[in-house]
């Protein structure tokens, strides 16, 4: 995912009248690869938390909201890129630097994100190693009842 945030803050850097060896081809190879290594390792861990039972669910529930979280995402992002392109022509920018400047607040924010993902990610997921806090076995490990049984 730092790769991909390190991507869209480079594109933030292409200028007006750049070039496609500078300043896009370069940033597509690390986005690529940043997105090729980051999103099977996030579907994993969506899902590893899942039942056997429930795999088929978790998994349509994962892919959904990432279809639909993609396309709101897009939305927004080129909504607001739109809105400071046409408020920059409005203010006299050419239409190319107004068009520039635009994506350069897509991406940005777009890295913003990112970057908001990764500390969501660093707090929520638990070390290798480091099982989760089990109440129920801590009960019965000190000889009390345990909380639920799967028998009923």
């Amino acid at each position: 995912m730092v790769l991909v945030a390190a991507s869209l803050l480079l594109f933030t850097r292409a200028s007006v009248d750049g070039s496609y060896v500078e300043h896009v081809l370069p940033v597509m190879i690390l986005l690529g690869f940043g997105i090729g290594v980051c999103f099977p390792a996030l579907m994993s861990i969506a899902m590893s938390g899942a039942t056997q039972a429930d795999a088929g669910l978790a998994s349509g529930l994962v892919n959904t909201s990432a279809q639909v979280g993609g396309a709101i995402g897009l939305a927004v992002l080129a909504t607001l890129s739109a809105t400071r392109t046409d408020n920059l022509i409005a203010d006299g920018a050419s239409t190319a630097s107004a068009l520039t400047s635009g994506y350069h607040l897509a991406f940005l924010i777009g890295a913003g994100l990112v970057v908001a993902a990764i500390a969501v990610a660093l707090a929520v997921i638990e070390p290798l190693g480091q099982p989760a806090h089990d109440e129920a076995a801590d009960s019965e490990a000190v000889g009390g009842e345990p909380a639920y049984s799967e028998a009923g």
